[in-house]
């Protein structure tokens, strides 16, 4: 292995997700649920050097993630593998280097052959992010310091640090430990030092008048660690933290820092649209910018642990997570899942979750599952005690749920295990009222809900009546449509589920629950409920698979945000004299006037617990214009035009820099409009993309959940008016230039810089 030629091989960066390169069949043995796209074996290699100098020290390679059935050699010897393709793992390299001009091969062989083993879209590859880590013979070990928070108050907070060091201590005359805090500026708040002859140390500091982490204000700290022995400095590890408090309420609902808060959530998985399960921390900020413009503040990691970027990222910018560990135990859900690996290897990855998450503050709550078949049997008892005890080890900070569907509790055995601090329930949400009669004494959580089918910028008439699609399992669906779009209105969901409004007044009507998940906030890759192939990615997102807000996101905007909002919809193109349901979501105002040409049809005002108001109108070309009003005074005012045929390109990008690091992106809205700019609602145009300087095409998409064009490609189509282009630095300084194209129409180009 160590001799192999791999001179004909492609070089590449990680992170890197094959499967996304592929093309879409229905004839991959992934399925449509898996995203249709190739799966298979992958073999990596690289070789490097190290310098004599690092001789006396540890060296590791830390693995983010690999999807899936990792194993990994160094010069030949077998490391070891990992089956579970979320969890982050290491490996010890120091014993087999070689130093000096002398090369070494790491080599990594990724199994994701057997197939179906995932309900949705995995990735495969070495996905996440890969370290090499040199520390000294003394160090401090892998996610080896837990902070926790003891008292908490305006005056003082107390902080718990307890650190873990390799178990060579006695080797040295004197180990001392010193832990300082500092705040976000920089400045260091308090400071700790200890002499230890002992493996694993407890240290105890205060910070005056603390800053709390919320989600208005996502304050971070963090925690320098320093390990000296015989006074020289051998380790130094920094920890970022909040300073924060909850609980939740079995009457009321939750808290934080002591002030009441609705939980308004919503599942992500974890692939990036275009750019697949391949990690990039500016397209997952973008992604929770979206969620964040929306109103919300809670994120569950369907159904599997995030990358730490992810985390990271929460941390900073406000959000409360779910963790959730596993989507199956034993029993499986299909033939090659998880639970081939469950006995091997359910402990070890529970608690590898654990110890790397157990320091975000905005980690809330840990779930040990989704769905999980053993909730109808007796095995649901002593699983569910068992990975409750696992975490609890680790943690006793946070609650520990499982997303549960099963609502009577004589049949829900993971329930009457009496392990788990939080209930977690999904959907049926006309069994909420039931819950404290059912469950007496318990807290809950709404897991997860709606599953609400939308295709952006496609509308069915009447919007007025709710379609399940289909009505119940096995049963055809009634009225689908031939080109596998579905309505963009609150009208069309799974039999199992409920629309967004029925949703959202259950909730408000139920105190005790302390919030919910929506499912799911953005569509992701496989899993094409109710379609299936041809299509081949999901419908259930308030935002499509490229980024792009669909009509329902802004019902949200309107209640989970100050933003004020007037949003009106459908488009104004229809055959004439056709009766098309216009719709308004709106806040901050009593009442909504529409105008048509210029005629009034009427003032409308949310009612009857409704979250919007709506029209009945007959079509006529022209100009539709909606105000809203509070106290008579204008609030907003939307128009929208009937558009004319297809005559240029509109590009916007979200920035006008980028860094120069080989990494950072600019995703690109290209808009097809007429000669006046109104974007031509249907229009299917073909463009073709062309760029020079320091970048690349990184990824392109429309949302169209059945369109089969690559995601890796300088063209798309757009859908229903829209298409996006991703930029990515490829690691050099200079000016961009993006250009796009189409047959019959006004080219574009825009130019971006580097920083």
């Amino acid at each position: 292995m160590i001799e192999y030629d791999d001179s004909k091989w492609r070089e590449l960066n990680l992170p890197h997700d094959w499967s996304i390169e592929g093309e879409f069949s229905d004839t991959n043995s992934s399925g449509a649920g898996g995203g249709a796209l190739p799966t298979g074996i992958g073999w990596y290699r690289k070789s490097f050097t190290i310098d004599k100098s690092e001789k006396e020290k540890c060296l590791f390679i830390d693995f983010d993630g690999i999807y899936r059935n990792s194993e990994v050699w160094i010069n030949g010897h077998y490391l070891g593998k990992r089956a579970n393709g979320y969890i982050s793992f290491r490996y010890e390299l120091t014993p087999y280097l070689k130093f000096g001009k002398e090369k070494n091969i790491i080599a990594v062989r990724v199994d994701n052959s057997l197939q179906p083993n995932s309900r949705w879209y995995t990735g495969s590859g070495i996905y996440r992010n890969v370290w090499l880590v040199s520390t000294s013979k003394l160090h401090i070990e892998q996610w080896g310091v837990y902070i926790t928070t003891q008292k908490i108050g305006e005056e003082e907070s107390m902080i718990h640090a307890k650190i873990n060091l390799t178990e060579n201590v006695n080797d040295y005359n004197s180990v001392r430990i010193v832990t300082t805090i500092i705040d976000s500026a920089g400045n260091q708040k308090a400071q700790t030092s200890q002499v230890t002859k002992q493996s694993s140390i407890f240290q105890e500091i205060s910070i005056r008048n603390p800053n709390l982490w919320s989600i208005e204000h996502p304050y971070l700290y963090q925690l320098k660690t320093e390990v000296f022995a015989d006074d020289i400095k051998v380790d130094e590890y920094y920890i970022p933290f909040g300073i924060r408090y909850f609980k939740f309420d079995v009457d009321s609902g939750f808290y934080l820092n002591g002030k009441p808060m609705e939980i308004r959530g919503v599942n992500l998985h974890h692939d990036l649209g275009a750019l697949g399960a391949a990690v990039n921390t500016r397209a997952i900020e973008r992604q929770l910018q979206l969620m964040k413009d929306m109103g919300v503040n809670a994120i569950r990691t369907a159904h599997n642990p995030p990358a730490p970027e992810f985390l990271d990222l929460c941390d900073e910018m406000g959000f409360i997570v779910m963790d959730e560990a596993f989507d199956v135990w034993k029993k499986k859900k299909l033939k090659y899942d998880y639970h081939f690996d469950w006995d091997d290897n359910h402990k070890r990855d529970l608690q590898d979750m654990v110890l790397r998450d157990r320091n975000h503050p905005s980690v809330f709550i840990w779930s040990i599952g989704n769905e999980i078949r053993e909730q109808f049997d007796s095995t649901g008892i002593t699983i569910g005690k068992e990975l409750v005890d696992i975490v609890k080890q680790i943690d006793t900070t946070r609650p520990v749920t499982c997303a549960l569907t099963e609502t009577d509790p004589a049949k829900n055995y993971i329930y009457q295990s009496g392990a788990l601090d939080l209930l977690g329930f999904n959907y049926k949400i006309f069994d909420w009222p039931k819950f404290p009669q059912n469950f007496p004494g318990q807290k809950m959580i709404a897991t997860e809900n709606m599953s609400v089918y939308t295709t952006r910028g496609h509308y069915d008439m009447p919007s007025d009546s709710v379609r399940y699609w289909p009505q119940k399992y096995g049963d055809s669906i009634i009225g689908a449509n031939p080109d596998y779009t579905v309505s963009a209105y609150d009208m069309v969901c799974a039999y199992w589920g409920a629309t967004h409004e029925q949703t959202l007044k259950a909730l408000s009507q139920n105190k005790f629950n302390p919030g919910m998940f929506i499912w799911s906030g953005i569509d992701f890759i496989g899993e094409p409920e109710p379609i299936w192939w041809p299509a081949k990615s999901s419908y259930y997102g308030v935002v499509d698979l490229a980024g792009f807000p669909k009509d329902i996101y802004y019902l949200y905007q309107s209640i989970w945000t100050d933003k004020p909002v007037l949003h009106v919809f459908p488009h104004w193109n229809w055959k004439e004299g056709q009766t098309i349901d216009v719709w308004a979501y709106y806040n901050q105002a009593d009442e909504v006037e529409l105008f048509l040409n210029g005629k009034s049809l009427g003032t409308k005002k949310k009612e009857n617990g409704n979250y919007h108001v709506m029209w009945r109108v007959n079509y006529e070309a022209g100009e539709l214009k909606a105000i809203s009003r509070k106290d008579g005074h204008v609030v907003l005012e939307k128009l929208i035009k009937t558009a004319r045929k297809p005559a240029k390109i509109e590009m916007i990008g979200d920035t006008k820099e980028i860094n120069p690091d080989g990494t950072d992106l600019c995703f690109v809205t290209v808009r097809i409009t007429d000669n006046e700019g109104n974007l031509v609602p249907d229009a299917s145009n073909l463009v073709k993309f062309n760029i020079s300087g320091s970048a690349f095409i990184a990824g392109v998409d429309n949302g169209y959940q059945a369109s089969h064009e690559p995601f890796k490609a300088n063209y798309r189509k757009a859908f229903n008016g829209l298409c996006l282009v991703i930029v990515q630095s490829n690691g050099k300084t200079g000016k961009i230039k993006l250009e796009a194209t189409s047959e019959g129409l006004i080219p574009a180009s825009i130019t971006l810089k580097t920083k």
